[in-house]
């Protein structure tokens, strides 16, 4: 159980993420949560970095696709914004939205990341479904309580991933 929290790669932010390198590893589709990975939670403007990060992701030919455990409104509002497809409600850590995702980008889970900054919702369901995963480090401001009490424990697995890394 303990391997399934652990991600493949883990960034500071998205703009760590090596794009020449999932494309190495033959990644062709690369799924996002949406709060405190990509805009804080309590925001509701993307930064214009990350809006031309994303144009460059998909002009690069990833397929895209927002999944979030946050309501249709939250998620509509960047797949508008960005004309990408997008699950709401999608019960991470359960597979079910990743694999509408999938669904959605006609996408083979080989050839699929999932992008996210939650241990225990984002890279447990992408290890579940067998995809590649990528743990950024989560963007500052305020967050959900039940997130909240999350990170406590996530100290300790993002404690053994560092010492990891680090042998």
């Amino acid at each position: 159980m303990i391997k399934k929290l652990y991600p493949n790669a883990y960034v500071s932010s998205l703009y760590e993420i090596n794009l020449a390198e999932l494309k190495k590893r033959g990644i062709k589709a690369i799924l996002f949560d949406i709060d405190n990975t990509i805009i804080p939670w309590d925001r509701d403007h993307l930064d214009p970095q990350v809006e031309a990060w994303f144009r460059n992701l998909v002009n690069q030919g990833f397929k895209v696709c927002f999944v979030s455990n946050n309501n249709q409104n939250r998620v509509a509002a960047l797949t508008s914004f960005l004309h990408v497809p997008g699950v709401s409600k999608a019960g991470k850590p359960r597979r079910r939205g990743l694999r509408q995702a999938l669904n959605i980008l006609n996408a083979k889970i080989e050839e699929t990341a999932l992008v996210g900054d939650q241990v225990f919702t984002d890279v447990l369901a992408g290890n579940r479904l067998g995809l590649y995963t990528i743990l950024v480090t989560p963007m500052a401001g305020k967050e959900f309580i039940g997130t909240k009490i999350n990170r406590q424990l996530e100290k300790l697995v993002l404690w053994r991933i560092k010492r990891q890394q680090h042998n």
